[in-house]
């Protein structure tokens, strides 16, 4: 048996599904939109089924990318999870492909005695669900790929795609950005992706600072106790070169002591700005092979100083 075939098929079948979705949106797309923009409370996503497993995933990414919502499951909602629900407030979002599903009437109605709009997403326009929505999103109607036509395949693929857009158009609409990404992704792979060098950098007292005047006997003494392997030389305020380990070792000879700073400083050193991103950091700093780095202001002024253990041991 040839199962790449087969698997080619589903794919290529689930993908003439998202094109024609994509093809088939109209005006309801950007009501819906709106809608969602303007209520004051959070979007309750439901669906019975494998429509109900892509509501939850919907609800997730939507309530990750700015969009407070979540999962309403219909069977419950009969037994008490109704009260999830804000009168006036909030907004339901209902998955189901042949519109239909029992389970659902009695949300739809709890929401219309309760002035909570309602966006669906169905194949049957002419449904409950369909007749029941205040914004109607009619799904493309595909034969599912599964061979024996049963399966949810296409048409929860389609959902999937459809709640991916609506929440990334709300994302855009109001302007969410990468910084408020990371507040609500702090954890995991990702977290460390968005982490940035003002969120790892020493600060304050722990600086290892000296004037280009400073001999070199002084020096030493801030940079061991300082323990971070290198020194930023400062004129007014202002970072003019760093000493590092391997500028000593270079000048290593029975004048080291007695040398300035300035003398063995390496000048004009590589920086970064706090908004600097970790990642984008320790690339820089592996590719010219260097372990610090100091964290300037616009004006050249040390903020910090970021090691590149630290950033490591962020998983960045």
């Amino acid at each position: 048996m040839d199962h790449i075939s087969r698997a080619q098929g589903v794919i290529l079948s689930e993908a003439r599904g998202l094109k024609l979705l994509a093809e088939s949106l109209d005006d309801n797309f950007n009501l819906a939109v709106e809608l969602a923009l303007g209520i004051k409370g959070r979007i309750a996503v439901t669906g019975m089924g494998k429509s109900g497993h892509i509501a939850r995933k919907v609800a997730a990414t939507l309530a990750s990318t700015g969009s407070p919502a979540f999962f309403l499951h219909p069977a419950e909602a009969a037994h008490g999870d109704l009260g999830m629900l804000e009168a006036e407030k909030d907004l339901l979002l209902a998955f189901s492909n042949s519109g239909e599903t029992p389970e659902l009437s009695l949300v739809l109605e709890f929401c219309a005695r309760n002035r909570i709009p309602i966006i669906g997403l169905t194949a049957s326009p002419k449904s409950l669900l369909g007749g029941q929505a205040d914004i109607a999103i009619t799904l493309p109607v595909l034969e599912e790929a599964c061979p024996l036509g049963c399966a949810p395949t296409t048409s929860t693929t389609m959902m999937l795609a459809f709640g991916d857009a609506l929440a990334l158009s709300l994302l855009s609409a109001k302007g969410f950005t990468v910084e408020d990404f990371h507040k609500y992704h702090p954890g995991g792979k990702l977290g460390s992706r968005l982490l940035k060098v003002g969120d790892l950098m020493h600060t304050g007292d722990e600086l290892p600072l000296a004037s280009p005047t400073k001999r070199m006997y002084e020096v030493l003494v801030v940079m061991t106790s300082k323990r971070l392997g290198c020194l930023g030389v400062v004129e007014r305020g202002v970072l003019t070169g760093i000493i590092t380990d391997g500028d000593l070792r270079r000048h290593m000879g029975p004048d080291l002591l007695s040398s300035k700073t300035e003398e063995i400083m390496t000048r004009n050193p590589v920086s970064f700005s706090p908004e600097t991103l970790a990642a984008k950091a320790l690339a820089k700093m592996r590719e010219k092979s260097i372990t610090n780095a100091f964290v300037l202001s616009p004006d050249k002024k040390p903020l910090g100083l970021i090691h590149i253990h630290d950033l490591l041991a962020a998983g960045v």
